[in-house]
């Protein structure tokens, strides 16, 4: 497995797993275990996943904790605390406090790799975030503090009271804001990118044909980028994907993390999938080498700003 820093001193492997759409079963314990068995040492949770699709809040440390049970030392276990449903996004100190020891008890671990702010919180200042983030460093609690969504000015003043190891967002052939301002300002400071749904939302795989194609039950319906004359553009731009993915002899959804890796070594993509060979196929991105040619190509094929459609409901971005 080829490995990748995150920060200074955190390594994992470069391509971790997101485990947000997993639901607490037996499929999913098989999913997770297998993918440490295939190298795959960096997982991806938070304290508010499972519950949007079970009704159970924790429910998805408490399944990353179950499958990884045993094998603690195996792994990064990365989670997310910050985001609440009646008061917003949250960091102050006494809510961070409340959320580790959550955490820690859902997953049944003594201590987090990688504690990421979900969202970043208007009404607390950034440095009193992290400087509780940073405590709960000195205590043992968490070895790695990191951001999610955080726009540049505040991964600064972030970095300026204790290093940020990583900071996750969206960026895909299909979702290139980071691009603009986040990316350099890593780069500069040496933080990791985690980019999710880096196949976007699993439209760049190819295996999305038509609005039909997604349950009925689908979150995926009430994006802009599935609905209507997007969905229809958007799986023009995916069909000159699998086309070239063709000609390299990988699949659309390992070009499409191949583009990622090659745009930095600090890069660490987490694909989520509920399904083991999903998780091969993805792997199999590691093989895809990518010519200057063949990156000249794919931003002919998917320029920055090629999505039709905004990413989140009711969002302009």
């Amino acid at each position: 497995m080829q490995k990748r820093m995150l920060g200074r001193e955190l390594e994992v492997s470069a391509l971790g797993l997101g485990t947000m759409m997993m639901p607490n079963n037996e499929e999913s314990v098989h999913t997770i275990q297998g993918a440490l068995d295939l190298g795959v040492t960096m997982f991806d949770t938070a304290d508010l996943y499972g519950e949007y699709t079970l009704g159970r809040f924790g429910s998805n440390e408490k399944l990353v904790g179950r499958a990884l049970k045993g094998r603690r030392g195996e792994a990064i276990i990365a989670t997310k605390f910050g985001i609440t449903h009646s008061q917003g996004p949250k960091g102050d100190p006494a809510y961070i406090k409340k959320s580790i020891d959550a955490s820690l008890f859902s997953l049944d671990i003594d201590y987090i790799d990688l504690y990421y702010q979900h969202r970043p919180d208007p009404n607390t200042p950034i440095e009193e975030t992290v400087g509780t983030l940073a405590d709960l460093v000195q205590q043992g609690k968490v070895r790695y503090i990191g951001l999610s969504e955080a726009p540049a000015d505040l991964i600064r003043r972030a970095h300026a009271v204790h290093p940020i190891a990583a900071v996750e967002t969206e960026y895909s052939l299909w979702s290139r804001e980071v691009e603009d301002e986040v990316l350099p300002v890593l780069r500069e400071l040496g933080i990791g990118l985690v980019p999710y749904s880096p196949l976007g939302r699993g439209f760049l795989t190819g295996q999305i044909k038509k609005f039909e194609d997604l349950p009925e039950d689908d979150y995926r319906r009430y994006y802009p980028r599935f609905q209507g004359e997007n969905f229809v553009k958007n799986v023009n731009v995916v069909t000159l994907i699998e086309k070239m993915a063709a000609q390299k002899g990988c699949t659309a959804a390992q070009l499409g993390l191949a583009w990622l890796l090659a745009q930095g070594e600090q890069i660490v993509p987490i694909p989520g999938t509920k399904r083991l060979d999903r998780v091969q196929e993805n792997l199999g991105a590691l093989q895809v080498s990518l010519s200057a040619d063949d990156l000249a190509q794919i931003e002919r094929i998917s320029p920055k700003g090629i999505a039709a459609g905004s990413r989140f409901p009711g969002s302009s971005i």
